[in-house]
């Protein structure tokens, strides 16, 4: 199949009905109502809102954040189930358990009287001290894209509109507002628009908001090409668009490309674009276009049709909920002599050290905060599990935590990271004095398991020392519970990394000024579709942990072959404990000199329970797009002819010929 190309899926349509009724209200409206339609507004009383029209029956579109769970909305932020930070779902790489964490999205955001929320957060993690790194998936564009599909058709059951963000790039914090990233034409089809694509095709999100940073000199609230050309056009999308707050920067050029709705008020969209109708340089066809498609999408999803009502949350449900997602997406980085799972009731005394170890970490910061309806406590969380007196020290002093963890027969010590929206990480390292009380924990007591609890990648230079390592992420509400869960073997941790983990700053793919956070207002994504595991594995660089990586508390044999395009998987679960792996595949294409390929992609990917003894065969369908590359001369995907080879958790199978 040399050269063959690879053709669009069918596109999602809004019912007729649905189009013929928004065409008759926009119909009847005056001029200035069409205009208080095209942005949102800040009062006293009212936020992250468009106003409805009484006159015409127009209920207002009511936004909330976010991806780790309801978040800011109105003027009072309502309280909300906090879940574990996407990162943490991504860790899980089940897309079930992005259907059940949409579905606590989706249906909060009805109990709080909302109809549109923020999420998914679907951007690469292509810089691993972004500030938002926690909010999205990862770094691979087809996990990635798996999880925001179920995510987003979990929120849509519940009526209400996914708005998946940032489209497109919104990579770094850093300069934000205004930086320009130069990326190639293969760079965005193969790593930074694949996830869009499947949300907005497969996934049929119902909006999505337009991101902060220029692609390749043009805004991306203005991007002819990204708003119209691309997505509507080629991809048949039929949603509409919402500025991220602040992305406008125009009016006459924002309309043009395709914008549909300036938030969180109208400094473009409102007198300005009134102003540019009566000049004659926007038609109010236009705007008419503009209001159907919103106006369709929400006749479609029933908001025209039902009352606006708040109802209580049942906290304890979709805290159970909650819990079990966060325990599914912690990875066992490390386990030396088998220290976890500790045995509660065999423990003589535990010391919980740290920083990270007094309150429960429901999420990073901004826009994505959650205001919990509760939490757990590490230290409730231990001792609802077990009766061995346990010592707490904040790890502020490490003379006393030394002592603490002298006195015990376990040291637990949290660790992590703040991570938030509006600013990137100084860098990889952990801050204040956490590496330096880690290093003198461990030398104090040999039985001491670090608990890390970070958005993203963090440097490790006390690994070799430590006997035991669990990445928690950000656990969210349920985080006491959630981690003594998995500490004690409640839980069998069955998370793998989406994210590489590297061992030194400069082993990044963006490791240069140029690259990131950019020169003179200007990023250049350089380093092209090596981003990620990608670029370690092309450029040999050994990753402290890389991406896939995960232990458990029982053992599985994995055994593969290949059958035409489709790799037949044995698991056995050879160990004594029940547990789950991830069966992941991986699509190594020829490279040439002028077609330099990533040493493997991963192709598919299913998660799989067992019991001890058990046995399950998988089988899982590479699609034409997993042998292909972006061919920008055509502008089109192209199969690459020849052998592609084939691995399945890291070890060959043998090779698929197209």
């Amino acid at each position: 199949m040399i050269g063959s190309l690879i053709q669009p899926a069918a596109a999602h349509a809004i019912p007729p009905d649905a189009v013929a009724r928004a065409k008759m209200i926009v119909a009847q409206m005056t001029l200035d109502e069409k205009i208080d339609q095209m942005h949102g507004i800040k009062t006293a009383t009212q936020y992250r809102v468009v106003p409805g029209n009484d006159r015409l029956k127009i209920p207002p579109l009511l936004v909330t954040n976010g991806p780790s769970g309801v978040g800011p909305g109105d003027v009072v932020q309502p309280s909300a189930t906090a879940l574990p930070a996407p990162i943490s779902l991504a860790a899980t790489w089940d897309v079930g358990a992005s259907r059940r964490f949409g579905d606590i999205i989706g249906s909060e955001t009805v109990n709080v009287g909302r109809n549109l929320m923020e999420a998914p957060t679907i951007n690469i993690a292509r810089v691993p001290t972004n500030g938002r790194t926690f909010e999205g998936y990862g770094e691979d564009p087809y996990l990635v894209g798996k999880l925001a599909v179920a995510n987003i058709q979990a929120i849509q059951d519940h009526k209400v509109l996914a708005n998946v963000k940032h489209y497109i790039a919104n990579n770094q914090e850093t300069n934000r507002f205004k930086v320009n990233e130069v990326i190639d034409e293969r760079t965005l089809r193969e790593i930074y628009l694949p996830a869009f694509e499947a949300s907005m095709k497969e996934g049929k999100s119902a909006s999505a908001m337009c991101a902060f940073p220029k692609i390749n000199g043009t805004f991306s609230c203005e991007h002819p090409w990204l708003l119209t050309g691309l997505a509507r056009d080629e991809w048949k999308w039929d949603g509409f668009y919402t500025s991220d707050f602040g992305a406008v920067h125009s009016t006459v050029e924002s309309s043009k490309a395709g914008l549909d709705l300036e938030m969180p008020t109208g400094k473009f969209f409102g007198d300005e674009l009134k102003k540019a109708v009566a000049d004659g340089k926007v038609t109010v066809e236009e705007i008419d276009a503009k209001l159907v498609r919103r106006f369709a999408k929400m006749i479609e999803f029933g908001i025209f049709d039902r009352p606006i009502t708040q109802t209580p949350i049942p906290a304890e449900k979709n805290g159970a909920v909650a819990r079990a997602l966060a325990q599914e997406g912690m990875v066992l980085l490390k386990n030396n002599g088998n220290l976890l799972p500790l045995d509660p009731k065999a423990l003589k005394s535990i010391a919980l050290i740290g920083p990270y170890a007094g309150a429960a970490m429901t999420g990073g910061g901004g826009s994505s905060k959650v205001k919990p309806l509760y939490t757990v406590k590490p230290l409730d969380g231990l001792k609802s599990r077990t009766t061995a007196p346990i010592s707490y020290v904040d790890g502020a002093d490490i003379d006393a935590a030394v002592a603490a963890a002298k006195a015990a027969e376990v040291a637990i010590v949290m660790v992590g990271d703040n991570a938030t929206e509006g600013k990137d990480r100084p860098s990889l390292a952990l801050d204040g004095n956490q590496d330096a009380l880690v290093e003198a924990v461990v030398a104090a007591n040999p039985k001491t398991v670090v608990v890390l609890k970070s958005g993203g990648p963090v440097l490790m230079p006390w690994l070799n020392k430590t006997p035991a390592l669990l990445e928690a992420w950000y656990p969210g509400e349920e985080d006491g519970n959630a981690v003594a869960g998995v500490l004690f073997g409640e839980v069998n941790p069955s998370g793998k990394l989406p994210i590489t983990f590297p061992r030194a700053p400069g082993d990044v793919p963006a490791n240069t000024p140029a690259q990131y956070p950019g020169i003179d207002g200007t990023a250049t994504y350089s380093e092209g579709v090596f981003v990620g595991y990608r670029h370690y594995d092309a450029r040999k660089i050994a990753p402290l942990f890389p991406f896939g990586y995960g232990l458990s508390y029982t053992r599985f044999s994995v055994n593969a072959k290949i059958v035409g395009n489709v790799v037949h998987v044995q698991v056995i679960n050879t160990g004594k404990r029940e547990g789950s792996e991830v069966v992941q595949v991986y699509v190594g294409s020829p490279s040439t000199p002028t077609l330099q390929e990533a040493p493997r992609e991963l192709g598919a990917f299913a998660k799989v329970s067992l019991k001890p003894g058990e046995r399950r065969m998988v089988y899982l369908t590479l699609d034409d797009r997993a042998f292909s590359h972006w061919d920008t001369p055509s502008h089109n995907w192209k199969i690459t002819p020849g052998q592609h080879k084939i691995s399945v958790n890291g070890r060959p199978v043998g090779s698929i010929r197209r």
